[in-house]
């Protein structure tokens, strides 16, 4: 039996389980005080708080911290990598610490490899926030000096695409899925061959209920330069402040679709064209793959709705049969990444490899 800590680290929280293999047997939440984190200086000086309560919380529910056959992580948005494994390593490590973007999950990687060597034992990331496998031909803009860098919900999304293949009998590597996962922010995936090879991202697909989605080009311009919001601003009014919370005030989808059980035409004109973008994004998608999609998967928090799963099915069911995996398996899709690694299933990739271009 194989025991494996996973850390999944937030804005304002960190995310730990314990497993025995592929067995639960503990799971916290720590949410950190915000205006404790107001004080560090940066995401780095955040990291011996985050350890500290992370140790603390192990204590309390009885883990040794000494004990652990490997420790998995989130992985961040350091760089362009493939998807899987990677051994946190030197290389890595200095990556996370000096991000391509600033973003709370790099934090993970350096905590899993304080624990790691406590405990004698590697650490992994899997599926990172920054994986890109993605297509040149999907890569591609009509401005020469941009190139589309696509993130997505690579974790939580392949996990659910691994389970869907296996509860039909097939290999994952041998299907070709559309998975949308629908939260706070929507991002949907094309999968083929074991490779997600194109995807709406949350910043140029669908509406969600804190982001605004693709814009029109002209008028993204035109308010860029209004003079109403310096850079800073508007990356936040598109990636926090727009979306369900703009129209109506909350981001909270089951709170929209109590008023709109209330009667409220607006509550539901807006949900309905968050769906509506969700849908032409599939829709675009399929397109990509010649329309030959084995399975539609619907993920993420919203998927719990029925009055979404009925929608989007609605629109989207004449290009494949629709499977609904609501939730989030982001803790167990760690777990499972470290678990075949340490079974020999899958070898994990080197960082330092990625940079001599091996």
């Amino acid at each position: 039996m194989k025991r494996i800590l996973v850390i999944n680290t937030g804005s304002t929280s960190t995310k730990i389980a314990v497993f025995e293999d592929r067995t639960k047997c503990m799971e916290q939440n720590i949410v950190h005080s915000v205006e404790v984190l107001r004080q560090c200086a940066d995401l780095n000086a955040q990291l011996p708080l985050r350890q500290q309560a992370i140790l603390a919380a192990l204590q309390a529910g009885g883990q040794d911290p000494a004990g652990f056959d490997a420790i998995a992580a989130r992985g961040g948005t350091f760089g362009m990598v493939q998807g899987g494994a990677y051994l946190v390593d030197e290389a890595l490590l200095a990556a996370c610490r000096a991000p391509v973007t600033s973003h709370a999950s790099n934090l993970s990687a350096i905590l899993a490899a304080a624990f790691a060597e406590t405990s004698g034992c590697n650490a992994y990331i899997y599926d990172a926030v920054c994986v890109n496998e993605v297509e040149n031909i999907a890569r591609m803009t009509g401005l020469k000096e941009i190139r589309r860098r696509p993130f997505s919900h690579v974790l939580n999304t392949r996990a659910t695409a691994r389970d869907v293949a296996a509860s039909l009998g097939c290999r994952y590597e041998d299907m070709v899925l559309i998975v949308a996962h629908l939260g706070g922010g929507i991002s949907i995936n094309l999968h083929r061959n074991g490779r997600i090879i194109d995807l709406c991202s949350d910043d140029e697909g669908p509406m969600s209920p804190e982001r605004a989605g693709k814009l029109n080009g002209k008028s993204y311009v035109d308010l860029c330069y209004s003079g109403k919001y310096d850079r800073g601003q508007m990356m936040k009014l598109v990636r926090g402040k727009s979306g369900l919370l703009a129209h109506l005030g909350t981001s909270d989808a089951m709170e929209v679709e109590r008023r709109i059980a209330a009667g409220d035409e607006k509550a539901q004109m807006v949900y309905d064209a968050m769906l509506y973008t969700a849908a032409k994004s599939i829709g675009a998608l399929a397109a990509a793959a010649d329309g030959r999609i084995d399975r539609i998967i619907l993920t993420g928090g919203i998927a719990h709705s029925r009055y979404v799963t009925d929608y989007l099915t609605q629109k989207v069911g004449f290009i494949a049969p629709v499977e609904v995996m609501a939730g989030e398996f982001e803790m167990e899709a760690l777990a499972a990444g470290a678990s075949r690694v340490l079974a020999g299933q899958e070898t994990p990739h080197r960082f330092r490899d990625l940079l001599k271009g091996e």
